[in-house]
Order: structure tokens, then C-alpha cells, then sequence
């Protein structure tokens, strides 16, 4: 028999949670569950019984990198595959991210990502918060934060990225008020760089002073 893959566990037990089967159907890179279940509805009675499919990334990271001197921020661009599927731009405008290893400290992933994305190097972080990004389908919850950074000159970004994971990263740099128009106009399209610059939009005056 086939050892259940540790990247995909069972689901941990809840009060009113009843999983009837949890068999993984792909045991790839971001493995597949297929649970079949019932739970408890909010007037007492149990539900009837219900197959989702669980696509299992687990916890992920994201970083906004900001200059409280320039009054600027890293962005990046890159090439994602689900962005042309959607029908849309595939070379995306985001924040610095990537998945936590079991055990790893959720800043240590944004000290990493932030260095082999970007070129930066971080000298101080603040949590921004927590969300699910696609709780109908999957797990992954992502720890946001904001990294104090100097920036380099706009004609100095250059392209980063892991050459073994064929990674190709642009960075840009970009002044908060120009970042925050272009949310404004939809340009950013992925929730993790508006949450980030959403977040920045109202912490921006107290960062250029704490960070000065």
C-alpha cells in the first residue's frame, strides 16, 4: 500500500466535522484530496453529505517591500500560467512571495523571498495579518508583511529569481502614490499586492515616521 504523502494529511478533527472518506487522487507537487463529509448547519442539523476536492498548499508568504526615505516600493513582475488560462495579462504585477517549509518561521520566508526575488535586503519587518486565499479549494493561508528596504534607482531593478526553479523576476520600482493609483485602476490583480497596498495606503504616514 501507497504511504500517504506528507504533504497531505488528514484533516484534523472538529466538533460537528464528520469526514466519511479522504483518499489523495494526485500526489504532485500541491497534492489533491478528495474528502467526502458532512457537518453541523447553524440550526443543529447535520448537513447532507458533501465531496470536495481539497488542493493542499499549505502556508505562504508574501512581502511588500517599502522605502520610508523614497516613499517608494518594490513590486515585481512575473509570468504566471493561471493568469493566461483566466483569460488575462500572464506577466503579473505582485509582491514578493512564496510557500513556508514545515517549521519555518513565516519572516524567514519574507527575508528569503524578498532576497531571491528582488535583490533586497530586509532590515525590518511588520506583520500586515493573515488570510485564506481560496478557502472553497484550498488550504493555503498567507502571512502578509511589510519590509523596511533602500531601494535602488528605477533604471537599477534589474531581474532576479532561483535559476533551478526557471524563476524570472522584474522588479520595479514604484513611489507609493503611483503604486496606490494603479490600485485604484485595477492594474494590480492579485489579492496579495492589494491587501499589501491597501494596508500601506493607511500605515503609510506612521512607517515614515517609526522608520525614518
Amino acid at each position: 500500500m501507497k504511504a500517504r504523502p506528507a504533504k497531505a494529511p488528514p484533516l484534523p478533527a472538529h466538533p460537528g466535522v464528520t469526514v466519511l472518506e479522504d483518499e489523495v487522487v494526485w500526489d504532485g507537487r500541491f497534492p489533491l484530496q478528495r474528502v467526502r463529509f458532512t457537518y453541523t448547519r447553524f440550526d443543529g442539523r447535520p448537513s447532507g453529505e458533501l465531496t470536495w476536492e481539497l488542493w493542499r498548499r499549505h502556508a505562504g508568504v508574501a512581502v511588500l517591500p517599502y522605502d520610508p526615505a523614497a516613499d517608494a516600493v518594490a513590486l515585481i513582475e512575473q509570468f504566471r500560467l493561471p493568469a493566461l488560462a483566466a483569460g488575462i495579462d500572464p506577466v503579473m504585477i505582485e509582491c514578493p512571495a512564496g510557500l513556508r517549509e514545515p517549521g519555518e518561521a513565516p519572516e524567514a520566508v519574507a527575508r528569503r523571498e524578498t532576497r531571491e526575488e528582488t535583490g533586497l535586503q530586509p532590515d525590518r519587518f511588520e506583520p500586515i495579518c493573515r488570510t485564506m486565499l481560496m478557502q472553497g479549494g484550498s488550504d493555503e493561508l498567507m502571512h502578509y508583511f511589510v519590509a523596511r528596504v533602500r531601494l535602488p534607482r528605477p533604471d537599477q531593478a534589474g531581474e532576479h529569481g532561483l535559476v533551478e526553479e526557471q524563476e524570472n523576476t522584474r522588479v520595479i520600482v514604484v513611489p507609493a502614490e503611483a503604486a496606490f493609483a494603479m490600485l485604484d485602476a485595477n492594474r494590480i490583480m492579485n489579492a496579495t499586492t492589494m491587501i499589501c497596498l491597501w494596508w500601506l495606503r493607511h500605515h503609510r504616514a506612521r512607517l515614515r515616521r517609526d522608520w525614518a
